[in-house]
């Protein structure tokens, strides 16, 4: 019998972003897993804070969300992730302070528990930039049913031979145009967005590929079928965590077994929804904006 309160789980990094002009709560597992759960798909996060007042200032913030704090670990050596940005006109660059906690997930077998009764496990290849927390991951995807990698590339903290061991255990790849470009250079893909994904899913096997293409929408190869959409025009507060945002969408309606063009609408309806308002994580009520059918 499954006891598991919760149908998917995000692991990796949480951190403050800190702008020359404010400090926002940020990392991408957290974003999707507080839309998962606004969408009512409970989601669990395992991630690490350092015992300092940042992390203990970000784990009211998750647990405002009604996102379950249980599984964020407290690490006494290292601090609480931060990113510093700096502004140059309408650049940003961003620094990803290393090493800090998230570096240092450990590995549990409550962890383990929890990944293997969840039916998906979601999880982005920047927390593997440590030995320390990408161990833990390769541990947890021996157990986990259905996993999703969501990708990160922010130099310099990745590497090749580790992408493509998270890519060989994935069953499900997003990535943005840019990302999708670098994967052609390394694996000498040629052709179209579709005949490049194509040649993606068969090298890693990837059940489903998804391409997300900023305010001019996304594509999704699914089980060697294309599709896309054009996207939703909308008013831009800022697009930090639209994409975040938009992967939650999909899988609110991929788990309910919805037709993947509807689940591909829906999502960039959030990711524009997102990018309406400020913040990764706006308060909203999904029933409010028409976002639940």
């Amino acid at each position: 019998m499954n006891n598991n309160p919760y149908t998917a789980v995000c692991f990796g990094e949480i951190l403050w972003d800190i702008l020359p002009d404010a400090r926002l709560p940020g990392g991408a597992p957290m974003n999707v897993a507080y839309h998962l759960n606004q969408l009512q798909v409970p989601t669990a996060m395992i991630s690490r804070i350092g015992n300092d007042p940042l992390g203990e200032e970000l784990l009211q913030f998750i647990s405002s969300k009604g996102v379950d704090t249980s599984f964020i670990q407290n690490d006494e050596i290292y601090d609480t992730g931060t990113v510093l940005a700096t502004l140059n006109g309408n650049n940003a660059s961003y620094e990803i302070i290393q090493p800090v906690a998230w570096d240092f997930i450990q590995y549990s077998m409550q962890v383990q528990k929890l990944v293997s009764l969840a039916q998906y496990f979601i999880f982005g290849s920047l927390v593997a930039r440590n030995e320390k927390s990408a161990q833990t991951l390769f541990e947890l995807l021996e157990t986990a049913p259905y996993k999703i990698l969501d990708i990160n590339l922010r130099k310099p903290h990745y590497e090749k031979k580790v992408l493509e061991y998270l890519m060989q255990h994935a069953d499900m790849l997003k990535l943005n145009t840019d990302e999708l470009q670098l994967l052609g250079a390394w694996y000498e893909l040629s052709g179209s967005e579709n005949e490049q994904m194509q040649a993606l899913q068969q090298k890693f096997h990837l059940n489903t590929i998804i391409t997300t293409r900023g305010d001019k929408g996304a594509s999704i190869l699914h089980d060697g079928t294309y599709f896309e959409h054009p996207g939703f025009k909308v008013q831009v507060a800022d697009t930090i965590g639209s994409g975040d945002a938009f992967l939650a969408g999909f899988l609110s309606r991929f788990i309910l077994r919805a037709g993947i063009p509807e689940a591909l609408e829906f999502a960039c309806k959030m990711g524009a929804f997102v990018a309406g308002r400020h913040g990764a994580c706006p308060h909203y009520n999904a029933a409010d904006v028409g976002l639940l059918a």
